[in-house]
């Protein structure tokens, strides 16, 4: 018998702590009215599709942080059987390797254990979405002009997670009885991504059965 989502994904098993909108915000606003379209049943190329009059990078902002969130709590809930002695590459199947390159401690592409790479990967977005210059909260700030690019990659490397877990770790999400709840979040995000261009779908290759399974 398939779990409720509370039992699935509870919430201290999260790798970090979930990143809150301020209430009587915008975005808080904007968040809330994703959050009641996505329980209504509506169909979810619908629910991604901008409202009448919103910022698109206010949109794009509130689901950034979104994907974050629900990602980070997947991977949170397999990372017990993600270690170094079963995943010692981040990859996805034979085919598909994934290094990682920040500027910073890692300036050349390097080969890393899943779980490490998933650390790095959490840190690197949270830094990014803390960041006042990169995702401003203050009413009147504007995005930076590189605001959507900066999301394509935050985007494009959470893909990454879906790649390992669906491939590496399946089983495990079925045992939970969390496989509706995993796709029904890869939907989502499968969504928003085609809805606003913010990936080259050349990425989405190591999903492609996946995604024309659960996503037409």
């Amino acid at each position: 018998m398939a779990l409720c989502l509370g039992q699935v994904f509870s919430k201290d098993k999260t790798f970090r702590p979930r990143k809150r909108f301020e209430p009587g915000t915008q975005r808080f606003e904007l968040y809330k009215k994703a959050q009641a379209s996505l329980k209504s049943g509506l169909d979810l190329r619908k629910v991604v599709q901008l409202p009448e009059g919103e910022n698109i990078n206010d949109w794009i902002a509130v689901h950034v942080v979104d994907f974050f969130n629900r990602i980070n709590l997947i991977y949170g809930t397999v990372s017990e059987y993600c270690s170094e002695r079963t995943c010692p590459i981040m990859s996805g199947g034979l085919r598909y390797e994934y290094r990682w390159q920040d500027g910073d401690d890692y300036k050349k592409p390097t080969k890393l254990p899943a779980l490490k790479y998933m650390n790095l990967l959490m840190d690197w977005i949270e830094s990014l979405i803390n960041n006042e210059d990169i995702f401003p909260t203050r009413v009147g700030v504007p995005f930076p002009k590189n605001f959507q690019q900066v999301c394509k990659k935050i985007l494009s490397r959470l893909f990454r997670v879906f790649v390992h877990v669906y491939i590496h770790h399946f089983d495990s999400i079925c045992s939970m009885g969390a496989e509706a709840h995993i796709n029904t979040c890869y939907k989502h995000y499968y969504y928003f991504i085609s809805e606003f261009n913010l990936i080259d779908h050349s990425e989405l290759e190591p999903l492609k059965e996946m995604t024309e399974k659960i996503c037409n």
